[in-house]
């Protein structure tokens, strides 16, 4: 194949060569986009490189003829540096990638992010939508990391990298020409990151300046940048740290004159805050945007505008004068499954009728818009000629045989798409012309809204919220720290997601048969979408120390399902006992941008609470969810080329009003959330603990934890390095033991406590070791033991006896001195601490048995460790040690344990923390 190098595509140096050897001199057109003209389209169709039957095989020769050498060397790098924010990006092309159509890297700091595109040389099938697929990954050894798996190599893509790709795919979508078949692919690799520099909107701009300078026909450079709000300074692309600090998370793409695409979360940000966010962002974008133009100038790629093919204008007047007033009759149908069985009766009838008069072919070979027009046919239909140099690998020359004229065919596909099209044409008249959508509603109102809680008995929390016939099946599950979803990123700190929702669409939510296996790209957006939504009205984990999961199963879908997820979510979460801060709902807004075509006023059509086919149909999907006072997240999806910032204004602020709408809506719901814990869900109970006591209660290896754990029943015991220590059990009791353990473990004794009943547990030739609480030993000397001298301790005492011991002293090591003696009638007060003489040398008191410590949450009177108790309605309800618990400690003690007391807490019951 000769190649243009400017194009990439077709070149034929002369038109018209006749053949030396030929035995006919007739003129013969080599099939490339350069030849001269001979129908109406300025190059050849790419139709006649598809095998037909009949057609004689083509010669192949090569040519040498330069006269189309490209006016660019593309082979040659490129670089500029663009101003963004408070510094500067580098750009560069012709680096790296030289064989796709077009191949960048972006740097900003030490972040660098490498895009590429690349087409297939043939169109697919034509379909309702563009051929394009995006893939982003990053890459571990980025950040001098390798994966942890078994392969040592990254596997598919994770939730955030979906994420990224969706950012990357939304905007480019709007500025591709219909009618461009070839298959286009987008990947992107962060090849370099310094943790400061986020690559997300790298990639977002890397991509948008790939694909102007490929040959993909688009219609506008797209960029994209972050904004963050730190005190009331906004941000271009913030750093890492600053974004710690800030308000927002808005992450914007557009070209130099319209916004594309917006998604962000915030923390009840204000309308306007939010408006003011998006301007600065716009202005970002389009110096970003200038500054490419001039590169794509330079070094950019011929456009392939010549295979751009669409469904000839004559469909369109066939296909409305078929189907015009049974589509206005079908589009009035109110419910959505009749709707769409009449109007896919009718498409069948509009290709059965033109199918009957002729203009349909079910041959797609044969099908075409245009007619094809005649080649010259030569007779050595097997010659194959070199002309005048080499073939290289790969070259190829097509040499064109007869082909005669057809008659005009339109294909079944062509049919398909132009219905569909003037479906939306219709849909869009209704609205404008009528002002009523297909369910009777005007552009503000809102479907109708029902919705209960506690419909699933054994779940931590349900409800069912149903809107029109969009229906979310909304199931919460608590659990402790284990159930944290761990995230795995480029910089190597673990991260634990404590709330996460997880959003399912079944095929069965829309009345068909679908795959049904992992989650796709859409749910993964939609439950991202959902659970940024609801993450600013949870508790602090001091408060709940709860993890979080959110299911929502859509049952029905008919437009606007992740914001029926959010309206579930909420609602689910006070039925769990979540003493949330406020109610958050979500709405998802639409517009008619162009209605004076349909005979309005010009001005755009906001459309509230839209449905599935008003999104299909309409310009633009905005998705808004917050309360009454302000904004926690939005997305905003287009079809056209793009809004302006007046129009998302007056969506922002149509949105806010159908935010109080729905908010009155929810609190008719019946039953209504529990508002308190479910006696399925576990009890988690939280002391405090000195953080050197820490390691008693791990105890080596884990030892001591494992065992209190398999002591006692409970599910978990979690520590932290600063004395928190986490209870998680399914009843009372099991926590209660626990509690006990721990508290004994963890207690520093005073001397002059008196512990009664306690055992003896050894027996050593210089005294024996008394244990005064579970797991907590001391040794009583036998100086100690008796007012009578004691040649040994097994001739008094044996292991199993109970003893009063009062403690005497501790030691710089913390080991206990216990004395039994001091408690004894006839004992000197003053004498108590001092030793028999045994004339033992191994009087040592080494007394602690087990050093491995275990962690726990009751704790008797003279421990350390006190609950700090609140009322049941306050949703801390006070945990009381078991009077069995506590025999071994001495009532009528005159001084209680001096040292630092343990703070417990132990969640169970109420909904409202005070």
């Amino acid at each position: 194949m000769l190649a243009n190098p400017s194009s990439g595509r077709l070149h034929c140096a002369k038109p018209f060569q006749f053949h030396p050897k030929s035995k006919s001199n007739k003129p013969k057109c080599f099939v490339f986009p350069n030849c001269p003209p001979r129908s109406k389209s300025k190059f050849c169709s790419l139709s006649l490189l598809v095998p037909r039957k009949n057609r004689k095989a083509f010669g192949i020769r090569a040519l040498t003829d330069a006269a189309g050498a490209a006016a660019v060397d593309v082979t040659q790098p490129y670089s500029v540096k663009i101003p963004v924010g408070d510094r500067h990006i580098l750009i560069e092309t012709g680096h790296i990638g030289r064989q796709a159509s077009a191949s960048v890297t972006v740097t900003d700091g030490e972040t660098i992010v490498y895009t590429s595109v690349c087409l297939a040389d043939a169109p697919s099938e034509p379909s309702d939508f563009f051929p394009l697929s995006v893939h982003y990954q990053e890459r571990f050894s980025a950040a001098g990391r390798t994966s942890g798996g078994f392969f040592k190599r990254e596997g598919r893509a994770k939730d955030h990298e979906v994420l990224i790709c969706r950012l990357i795919d939304r905007p480019l979508r709007p500025t591709m020409l219909n009618g461009f078949y070839h298959e286009t692919q987008i990947l992107s690799w962060v090849l370099s990151y310094d943790g400061l520099h986020s690559p997300d909107s790298l990639a977002v701009t890397a991509a948008g300046i790939a694909v102007a300078l490929s040959e993909v026909p688009n219609t506008k450079t797209v960029a994209g940048v972050r904004i963050g709000l730190v005190g009331d300074k906004f941000i271009v692309n913030p750093t890492t740290k600053e974004m710690e600090d800030s308000e927002l998370d808005l992450l914007l793409a557009g070209t130099d004159s319209a916004i594309l695409m917006i998604e962000g979360y915030c923390d009840f940000l204000p309308e306007e805050k939010l408006l003011q966010a998006i301007e600065v962002g716009q202005d970002a974008v389009r110096a970003i945007c200038n500054e490419v133009e001039a590169l794509v100038k330079k070094c950019g790629k011929p456009k392939m505008f010549d295979a751009i093919k669409l469904p000839p204008p004559e469909l369109y007047n066939h296909v409305e004068e078929i189907a015009g007033d049974e589509l206005v009759r079908a589009l009035q149908i109110t419910h959505k499954i009749p709707r769409r069985k009449a109007l896919l009766s009718l498409e069948g009838e509009v290709l059965t009728i033109l199918t009957e008069k002729g203009y349909v072919s079910k041959d797609t070979a044969l099908a075409g818009s245009e007619t094809v027009p005649d080649i010259f046919e030569d007779e050595d239909e097997d010659e194959e000629v070199i002309v005048d140099g080499e073939v290289d690998e790969g070259d190829v020359h097509i040499k064109p045989t007869s082909w005669k004229s057809t008659p005009l065919f339109f294909s079944e596909v062509d049919v398909k798409l132009v219905f569909k099209e003037v479906t939306s044409k219709f849909l869009r008249r209704r609205i404008v012309e009528g002002g009523r959508r297909s369910d009777g509603r005007t552009p503000e109102g809102i479907r109708p809204i029902n919705s209960r809680c506690g419909l699933l008995p054994r779940a931590h929390g349900s409800a069912l919220f149903t809107r029109g016939e969009t229906q979310s099946l909304a199931v919460v599950t608590l659990g402790d720290k284990q159930m944290a979803q761990r995230i795995d990123n480029l910089v190597g700190v673990d991260e634990w997601k404590r709330f996460y929702l997880q959003y399912t669409f079944p095929p069965s939510c829309v009345g068909e048969v679908g795959r049904n296996g992992a989650p796709s790209r859409r749910e993964i957006g939609h439950g991202m979408l959902a659970e940024r939504a609801l993450e600013p009205i949870l508790p602090c984990d001091d408060d709940f120390p709860y993890t979080i999961r959110v299911e929502s199963t859509i049952t029905e879908s008919n437009g606007s399902s992740s914001m029926a997820s959010v309206c579930g979510g909420c609602l689910a979460l006070q039925d769990a006992g979540v003493p949330i801060k406020c109610s958050i709902v979500g709405i998802a807004m639409g517009l008619v941008l162009d209605t004076e075509e349909f005979g309005g006023d010009g001005s755009p059509l906001i459309l509230s609470d839209i449905t599935g086919s008003e999104d299909a149909s309409g310009d633009m999907d905005f998705k808004v969810a917050g309360n009454e006072h302000g904004v926690t997240a939005f997305q905003m999806d287009i079809k056209v080329s793009g809004i302006t910032l007046s129009v998302m204004r007056k969506a922002l602020l149509q949105a806010k009003d159908g935010r109080k709408h729905i908010i009155a809506e929810l609190l008719k719901c019946s039953p209504p959330p529990s508002g308190r814990l479910s006696k399925y869900a576990p009890l988690i109970h939280i002391m405090k603990v000195k953080p050197e006591k820490v390691n008693l209660i791990i105890g080596s290896g884990g030892k001591k934890v494992k065992s209190i754990i398999e002591e006692t029943g409970v599910d978990a015991i979690d520590t932290q390095e600063d004395g928190i220590v986490k209870i998680t059990a399914r009843d009372l009791s099991s926590l209660e033991k626990s509690k006990a353990i721990i508290a004994n473990l963890t207690m520093v004794p005073t001397v002059g406590d008196i512990y009664r009943n306690c055992e003896i547990k050894t027996i050593a030739p210089y005294g024996v070791f008394v244990e005064i609480a579970p797991g907590r030993e001391g040794l009583c000397h036998i100086s100690e033991l008796s007012s009578d001298w004691l040649a040994k301790a097994e001739d008094a005492f044996k292991v199993g006896d109970h003893v009063d011991v009062k403690l005497i002293e501790v030691n710089e090591k913390g080991q206990l001195r216990l004395s039994r003696r001091a408690l004894l009638p006839d004992a000197d007060p003053e004498n108590a601490g001092v030793r028999q003489p045994t004339g033992d040398s191994k009087d040592v008191p080494s007394q602690t048995s087990d050093k491995n410590k275990v962690k726990g949450t009751s704790s008797p009177k003279n421990n350390s460790s006190e609950s700090t108790l609140l009322p049941q309605k306050k949703f801390i309800r006070r945990s009381v040690s078991p009077a069995k618990d506590r025999q071994n400690i001495n009532n009528d003690a005159t001084k209680k344990s001096s040292s630092s007391k343990d703070e417990n807490t132990l969640v169970n019951g109420g909904a409202n923390i005070g």
